[in-house]
C-alpha cells in the first residue's frame, strides 16, 4: 500500500463546548465529511480517536498508543498503525480542505524527497493537521513524545520537512460556537 488516510478525532473541543468532531455538518458529522474526503485522497480512512466516542460512525478507529499528549501523539498512532509509505492526516475540524487539494498533496509528497510534506496557505503559516507523513517519520516522533515534547511543529523538528505553499485559504480551523456559527451552521 503507498498512501493511507487519517482523521484526527482526539481533541477536547474545550473551546467549542462540546466535541466539534461530532457536530452535525452537511447531513452527518463534522468528522464524517472530512473522513469522506480523506477517503477519496488516500483511497483509504481510519479515525484516530476514542473508539467508544466513534465506533459507531462505520470507519476504522484506531486510538493514541501514548494517550494524552495532544496532536503530535494521534500522529503516531497513525504512523504505529499505518502499513502505507504515505499517510494523509487532517484534523476533524477542517470542513474546507478538498479531495482533489489533498491528493494533490501526496502527489506533491511522493514525488519529493522529504520525510514530510505540510503546506501553508495564504497566512504563511504551516498546518501540520493537514499534511502528508512517510511512516519513516515514526522514529523521530516517537523520540519527541518520549522527552515529552507535545507541540506538533517542535515534535517534527528533527524531520526533512518540506513546507508547501499554497494560495487556497482552506485551512480554517473550527474551534469555537462563534467561528461554526459564521461557517452557516446552526
Amino acid at each position: 500500500m503507498i498512501q493511507a488516510g487519517y482523521v484526527l478525532a482526539g481533541g477536547k473541543s474545550s473551546r467549542m463546548g462540546r466535541n466539534k468532531a461530532l457536530l452535525p455538518y452537511r447531513g452527518r458529522t463534522l468528522v464524517e465529511h472530512v473522513a469522506g474526503v480523506v477517503e477519496t485522497a488516500a483511497g483509504s480512512v481510519s479515525l484516530v480517536g476514542d473508539a467508544s466516542t466513534y465506533g459507531h460512525l462505520g470507519y476504522p478507529v484506531i486510538e493514541d498508543v501514548i494517550p494524552g499528549c495532544g496532536p503530535l501523539s494521534g500522529i503516531h498512532a497513525a504512523l504505529c498503525h499505518t502499513e502505507a509509505d504515505w499517510n494523509l492526516i487532517v484534523a476533524c475540524d477542517m470542513p474546507d480542505v478538498a479531495a482533489g487539494f489533498l491528493a494533490t498533496l501526496l502527489d506533491h509528497a511522493e514525488q519529493g524527497g522529504a520525510d514530510c510534506l505540510i503546506p501553508a496557505g495564504p497566512s504563511g503559516l504551516p498546518e501540520p493537521l493537514c499534511a502528508a507523513y512517510h511512516r519513516r517519520c515514526l522514529e523521530a516522533i516517537t523520540r519527541a513524545l518520549a522527552r515529552h515534547i507535545h507541540k506538533v511543529t517542535e515534535g517534527l523538528a528533527a524531520l526533512d520537512t518540506e513546507i508547501w505553499h499554497v494560495k487556497e485559504p482552506i485551512f480554517q480551523n473550527l474551534n469555537t460556537p462563534q467561528e461554526w456559527m459564521g461557517h452557516g451552521n446552526g
